[in-house]
C-alpha cells in the first residue's frame, strides 16, 4: 500500500472548473504555466461522495518507456491537501500488474481502490488512458463512488460494493499529447457521456500554414493562414450541444527551441444554448497580431440531441516534435 498527502490543485470544491469562466486569464497566459514533460499524461478531475463528504478526485494517467502508472488523489475537506494511492501498472524489471486493490487512509476513512487492465484497449496516440475493457472502482463506506471503465458489471461484482446514491461527475480533462502533425484525444460533451474522438491536425511546412480540428470525423473548426491567426476561439456544434473551443499556436510557429518542444493549446468548453459565452480565454493583449474568431461553424458532426455537461473542460497540450 502507497499512500501520502501532496498539496491540493484547488481551494473550492468546483476549483478547476470554475476557473474556466470566473478569471480573466488568457489563453497565453494559461499555456505558459504548462511545462514539457517525457512522457504522455491524461488527468482528469472529478467529483464525488468520500468518507461522509463531496470531495474532488483527480485520477492521473502517466506512461513513458519506463513506466504505466495510476494515481487517485482524494480532498481533503479544506481541499488544501490531496490524499494520494499511486499504482505502477507495469515496469520492465516487475511482472505486470494490470488487476489488483489497494487501499489509502483518507482523514481517518478507510477508502480502496480496485482496478483490471488485463484486457484493456489504449488508443493509437499514445494515451496512457485506456479506451475500453476496464475498470477503475473507488469505494468508500461499502459504496462505488466513483467508476471509471466500461466492464462496471464486473467491478461491482469484485468490489461486492453498492452503486452510490449520487454518482460521480467529471469537471475537467488534461492531456498532454507528443506529435509531429496529428494529435487526437476523446471526450464527452453531453449528458448521456456519448465519447467523442477530438483531433487536432496541422499542415506539414508551406508558406501558408493551415490547421483542422474534427470531431468523430467530421471539420469543425478549418483556419486558413495560420501564422496571422495563431490565438483565437470558435462556436460549434457536437451533438447539438455548443462548444466554444479556444486555440493558441503561437509557439508552434515561432517557437526555435531544438532541446524544448513547442505546445499549442486548445481548450474545449460546453455552453448554454442561448447563453453569453465568455471571453476570458480570448487573447486581449494590446498591439498582439493574432487572433481569429468566427460565427458558429457550418460543420456539424451527426446530432443525438442530448444536453450539455456545462461545467466540464477539455485542456488539450499538444507538444509539437520535429
Amino acid at each position: 500500500m502507497l499512500s501520502f498527502r501532496i498539496p491540493s490543485i484547488g481551494s473550492q470544491p468546483t476549483a478547476f472548473a470554475a476557473k474556466i469562466t470566473d478569471t480573466t486569464k488568457t489563453v497565453a497566459q494559461l499555456k505558459s504555466a504548462a511545462t514539457p514533460t517525457p512522457h504522455s499524461t491524461v488527468t482528469c478531475g472529478y467529483q464525488a461522495h468520500v468518507a461522509g463528504f463531496f470531495r474532488n478526485i483527480t485520477v492521473l494517467w502517466s506512461k513513458n518507456l519506463m513506466n504505466h502508472s495510476l494515481t487517485v488523489m482524494v480532498s481533503s475537506l479544506d481541499n488544501d491537501m490531496n490524499y494520494c494511492c499511486k499504482i505502477d501498472l507495469v515496469k520492465p524489471w516487475q511482472f505486470w500488474s494490470k488487476r489488483g486493490s489497494k487501499s489509502f487512509d483518507v482523514e481517518g476513512n478507510f477508502v480502496e481502490v480496485f482496478w483490471d487492465l488485463r484486457s484493456a484497449k489504449l488508443s493509437g496516440n499514445g494515451s496512457p488512458e485506456p479506451m475500453s475493457d476496464y475498470y477503475v472502482a473507488i469505494v468508500s463506506d461499502k459504496e462505488v463512488v466513483l467508476l471509471l471503465g466500461d466492464l462496471k458489471h464486473k467491478a461491482y461484482k469484485r468490489t461486492k460494493s453498492r452503486p452510490a446514491l449520487i454518482e460521480g461527475f467529471i469537471y475537467f480533462k488534461k492531456e498532454s499529447i507528443f506529435g509531429k502533425k496529428t494529435f487526437s484525444t476523446r471526450a464527452r460533451f453531453d449528458e448521456q457521456r456519448k465519447e467523442h474522438e477530438v483531433v487536432v491536425e496541422r499542415s506539414h511546412g508551406g508558406e501558408d500554414p493551415e490547421m483542422w480540428i474534427s470531431v468523430d470525423g467530421i471539420v469543425v473548426v478549418h483556419v486558413k493562414n495560420l501564422q496571422w491567426k495563431f490565438r483565437g476561439n470558435q462556436m460549434v456544434l457536437v451533438d447539438k450541444t455548443h462548444v466554444m473551443v479556444y486555440y493558441d499556436v503561437h509557439d508552434w510557429l515561432f517557437g526555435r527551441s531544438e532541446s524544448t518542444p513547442c505546445s499549442g493549446l486548445f481548450v474545449f468548453k460546453p455552453v448554454a444554448v442561448g447563453g453569453m459565452v465568455d471571453e476570458y480565454f480570448s487573447d486581449t493583449e494590446e498591439g498582439d497580431s493574432g487572433g481569429g474568431s468566427s460565427p458558429l461553424s457550418r460543420y456539424n458532426s451527426a446530432s443525438s440531441g442530448y444536453g450539455a455537461l456545462h461545467d466540464f473542460c477539455l485542456f488539450l497540450y499538444a507538444w509539437k516534435v520535429e
